[in-house]
This record gives C-alpha cells, structure tokens and sequence, in this order.
C-alpha cells in the first residue's frame, strides 16, 4: 500500500466492492525459505468479513494450510505509467497510477465435503453477469467427472481481519495537471485498463457496487 494519505481516503466498502466485483486476487502466506503465493478467484461474503476459495490438492499453499494461518489476498484494479510529460508542468517526475485493495487476515481449512455447493457459490457470482445465459452449475457435469474433481481440489475460508486500500489518481496534482494526464493515459499503451483509470482520475472514485458503466470484470 502506499504511504501517501492522500491515496488512501477511500472507505472499506469501497474496498470491498472492487474485491467483490473482482473475485480474482493473489494469495499470499509466509513460507520456508520464500512467501508462497497463488492467483485464486474467491467469493467475497456480503459483510466482507470472510472469503471462500479453493486450491488443487497440489499447490504448497493447501499442503501447507492446516490450521488457520496469517494470509493476505492482494487484490489489482486498473493501472497505467503517468509520464511527467503529460502533466504540463517541468518539475514532474515519472509515476504509475494504480488501484489495490489487500485483505489481511486468517486463512483455515475448510470441510471437503462442501466442495460442489462452494464452486457453485464462486461460480455464480460470475455466472449471473454472462445473463442472459443460462447460468452454469455443477449439476450440468456428468457425475463421475465431478466427483473425479472434486477429489483434485480443497475449499479454503478466508477470515477478512484487515482491510487496506490504495487509490493513486494524482490526487495530489492540480485539476488541470490530473485532467491532462488523464487524456493521456486513455490512449497509452502501457498499463492494464487504461480507459478506466482515465476515468476513475477525471471523475474520482465512483461507488463500484452501484455503477454499470464502470465495471471491474
């Protein structure tokens, strides 16, 4: 998270809808002799107090995680590199405007026999915006080719303690500077959904759980 408060005004539930709307982050535990991380969907519960998610039998995080232990979902919204150029101003510098929510807390193992309803509730959350597709469910799979995955993967439930936020937009830049740098960066190559960073730095930060034009998908 960066240290500047001006990036980090943000309210938790603002947080909480980028991590919602999401579903997709990187988890990450301490490990010997190096941090263990995996990049997982999850299905953040409506409070936001805890996650679910799920790992191949396989992966060190499952091996690892018998007993609830400190993890970290780290979770990226759009970003995109600010040339000093485009600000109109010669005492820049080079940045890189970005959007990141971390969830801090425990990560515990969960029960294997609730495996098919926890990929039907993950599964849905992303289903319900194919509409109006049919939405798909485990049931659609033939019996003994679910059961031969449900036997390849654990479910996990993340226990959400601490919720931290960046949302770097040039806030600390004049108007003028942010809007110039925001024509900019919608036409730049470099970066990941620029056309929404642009718009989060035009228009500010708008409240994702109840906007259709701006969406994280």
């Amino acid at each position: 998270m960066h240290p500047n408060p001006a990036f980090r005004q943000e309210p938790h539930q603002l947080h909480l809808a980028l991590a919602r709307t999401r579903g997709f982050g990187m988890l990450c535990l301490n490990g010997d002799p190096a941090p263990m991380l995996s990049h997982v969907p999850f299905h953040l519960g409506a409070d936001g107090t805890e996650a679910e998610l799920h790992l191949v039998r396989s992966n060190p995080i499952a091996r690892a995680v018998t007993a609830p232990t400190p993890a970290v979902i780290a979770v990226m919204g759009p970003d995109g590199y600010i040339s000093p150029d485009w600000y109109g101003d010669p005492a820049q510098v080079p940045t890189w405007n970005y959007v990141a929510v971390h969830l801090r807390g425990l990560l515990h193992p969960g029960d294997p026999a609730d495996m098919r309803a926890h990929l039907d509730r993950v599964s849905a959350q992303f289903e319900a915006r194919l509409a109006p597709k049919r939405p798909w469910t485990t049931a659609k799979m033939p019996a003994q080719v679910l059961e031969r995955m449900m036997r390849q993967i654990l479910p996990f439930r993340f226990e959400v303690q601490e919720i931290e936020g960046t949302w770097k937009l040039n806030q600390n830049k004049t108007d003028a500077a942010r809007e110039a740098a925001a024509e900019m960066v919608r036409h730049s190559p470099i970066g990941h959904e620029v056309a929404m960073l642009s718009a989060l730095m035009t228009g500010g930060v708008p409240e994702i759980d109840k906007r259709t034009t701006l969406t994280y998908i």
